[in-house]
């Protein structure tokens, strides 16, 4: 692939995606790019009118949405990105755009004018590159480009198109289906790039790359330029912004793009949109010295943001704001029985964090979610984190305010924390607690701990469940499961596997309130004890998050027992954080390890080291750049 050669280049870079859709995520995670996801401000609010053409619209979107990223993170994140990426993604059909239904009926609206037609989906995307320069000046340049695919529907029957329509799968995709889902079933035929259809073009993106780190840099590129890519000619022009140290303002058009037509006004909303970097910083001292400072403080603050974050979730705001968009700070204050004051102060901190959004309206701001917090924080999303955010605001932010104590001590932290029965995602077994006092736990804190892990599992799960090809094993046996969050995704991509779930009977008691959707699937429970009980038979067996929790003796006799279960040519999925070779990182998994359990956090190399003796074979690795990454291992034969 296009792409691989230059994955090196871009270790130690900043890359951002301006976007908060999983599809785009996955597509480009899958293909090896690190990156940061910063989604963009940037209303969706071009007039399409003014746009000859409907890729024009979604290269424009694109460039938008990149460029409001890039402009802020200096000023707001504390730090200058090296890349970021933009995307927007539509679909037309008979000369209109279709974006997302706003509700059932305009799902039906789009989804009837697709049927038995061929339609073209279009994706723009803009690439900013940043160069950051020691006379504290940052220079831009622009490469954007669009995709177009053609997609045929069959002709959908009144039965077919509301059974879709319910599944609510259409809700959050333009125009109204997600063809690496079950809109799938409603597509006859594909002309061009499958990825651009489902959210983002690789295969144009990765050729654009190319293009960037195998020609010369322009001319005009300005001597001294620490420039992270090599320029294409087919980039913008250098834009430069002086960071000036009073309160004077730098302001130009951005990358030479077009100035507006004849007949546009200078309050036309197309030149409203065209507006380009207007902020600017002030410098403290030498270049380096201010990128260090900037740094330092975001860390400092880091536990503020945390904080905020925790405050508003627990106080109902996104679940408020999903109800009930476009509420003042009285209104919101009101509904949430807090002070104005506090509210409003509360608001404007997640607004600056991009959980929020707001517009003026009459006589002051209201607020709306950002579709960072529509995905993430409301309780209506399937991928809401709001179990795990209790579980972090409640548990671990007492246990970590101990930090300094736990580091002289040397002891695990959560032994004898209310409701803490494990750190594994993937299930609440403690190997450290027997199972007779993990049963005296009180109801409602297994609730909530399977909650937590409910929520982060759900949104793990599926990188995992997708990371390899696993048709070839019909039956898979996931040991601390828990709420079977991972078990299910596995079900969904890879429709020829049953999973059995192996949890305590504590939590198997509890676990039909997380899984009645999967009522009639190949999802089942069983209780018992992976430490002490018979190990059912499987071709696959599954250790998610449960290895790095496990003092050494567990771990062996864990690892020793799954061997004896597994028969030869069987399977071993395993999923952790796998730390860099140099255990430089990630953060993730270091910052973890503090909470110092009696397990060790290890890198993907170690595992494999790890597993060997008992008979496993790492034939795959995937740093899926998730929460989770994944190995899939053989059992060699001849062992035992």
């Amino acid at each position: 692939m296009v792409l691989q050669p230059v994955i090196s280049k871009l270790a130690g870079k900043l890359v951002v995606l301006a976007s908060s859709s999983q599809r785009r995520l996955e597509i480009l995670r899958n293909a090896g790019l690190r990156f940061e996801v910063v989604p963009s401000w940037f209303q969706e609010t071009l007039d399409k009118r003014l746009f000859s053409t409907p890729q024009e619209y979604a290269v424009e979107t694109a460039r938008q949405k990149a460029l409001e990223v890039a402009r802020r993170m200096p000023f707001k994140h504390l730090k200058t990105p090296d890349i970021v990426i933009g995307a927007d993604t539509i679909v037309t059909v008979d000369g209109m755009i279709l974006e997302k239904p706003k509700n059932k009926d305009d799902a039906y609206r789009m989804l009837s004018s697709l049927s038995g037609k061929e339609h073209s989906v279009f994706t723009g995307v803009a690439i900013v590159v940043c160069y950051e320069k020691e006379n504290d000046e940052v220079d831009y340049q622009l490469i954007d480009f669009y995709e177009e695919t053609r997609v045929k529907f069959s002709d959908l029957s009144e039965e077919l198109l509301w059974e879709y329509i319910n599944s609510g799968e259409p809700m959050d995709k333009a125009g109204g289906y997600g063809i690496q889902a079950l809109g799938g079933m409603l597509v006859e035929s594909v002309h061009g790039d499958f990825h651009n259809v489902v959210g983002f073009p690789l295969n144009h993106f990765c050729r654009q790359l190319d293009v960037l780190y195998n020609h010369v840099s322009p001319v005009g590129t300005p001597e001294g330029t620490n420039t992270p890519f090599q320029s294409s000619p087919a980039a913008g022009p250098v834009h430069r912004i002086k960071k000036s140290g009073g309160d004077s303002e730098s302001t130009s058009v951005f990358n030479g793009l077009p100035t507006p037509d004849a007949g546009e006004t200078a309050t036309s909303p197309l030149v409203k949109h065209r507006e380009r970097v207007t902020e600017t910083t002030a410098t403290h001292g030498d270049g380096g010295a201010a990128g260090d400072l900037k740094r330092i403080c975001e860390l400092i603050d880091g536990f503020k943001a945390s904080k905020a974050l925790f405050s508003a979730s627990s106080l109902g705001v996104f679940d408020l704001l999903s109800r009930t968009p476009g509420l003042d700070a009285a209104q919101v204050a009101h509904d949430i029985s807090a002070s104005v004051r506090g509210t409003e102060r509360l608001l404007e901190a997640c607004v600056s964090l991009g959980l929020l959004e707001v517009g003026e309206r009459g006589s002051g701001p209201r607020y709306q979610n950002s579709p960072l917090a529509l995905r993430f924080l409301c309780s209506d999303s399937p991928w809401c984190l709001q179990g795990y955010l209790q579980r972090c605001d409640q548990m671990l932010w007492p246990l970590f305010s101990r930090l300094e104590a736990a580091v002289v001590e040397g002891r695990p932290q959560r032994q004898g924390a209310p409701g803490a029965t494990s750190g594994a995602a993937g299930g609440p077994q403690d190997p450290r607690t027997p199972p007779q006092d993990a049963a005296r736990t009180s109801r409602d804190a297994r609730l909530r701990f399977m909650n937590a892990m409910d929520s982060y599992a759900k949104v793990a799960a599926v990188a995992v469940a997708t990371a390899f090809d696993l048709s070839s094993f019909k039956t898979a046996c996931d040991l601390g499961g828990c709420t079977g969050a991972l078990a299910r995704e596995l079900t969904k991509a890879h429709p020829g596997m049953s999973v059995l779930v192996f949890d305590l009977p504590a939590v198997v008691e509890l676990s039909d309130g997380f899984h009645q959707q999967s009522s009639g699937s190949r999802v089942t429970f069983m209780a018992g004890d992976f430490l002490q009980d018979s190990l059912p038979q499987a071709d696959l067996f599954i250790l998610a998050r449960i290895l790095h929790d496990l003092p050494e003796e567990k771990l062996q006799l864990l690892l020793g027992r799954v061997a004896a279960a597994c028969r030869p040519g069987g399977g071993l999925l395993l999923s952790e954080v796998f730390l860099d070779p140099d255990r430089s990182g990630p953060p993730t998994g270091l910052l973890q390890a503090l909470s110092m359990s009696e397990g060790r956090q290890r890198s993907a190399a170690e595992y494999r080291r790890l597993l060997a003796p008992h008979g496993f074979t790492c034939t795959h690795t995937a740093h899926t750049h998730g929460l989770l990454d994944a190995m899939l291992l053989t059992k060699t034969p001849g062992t035992s």
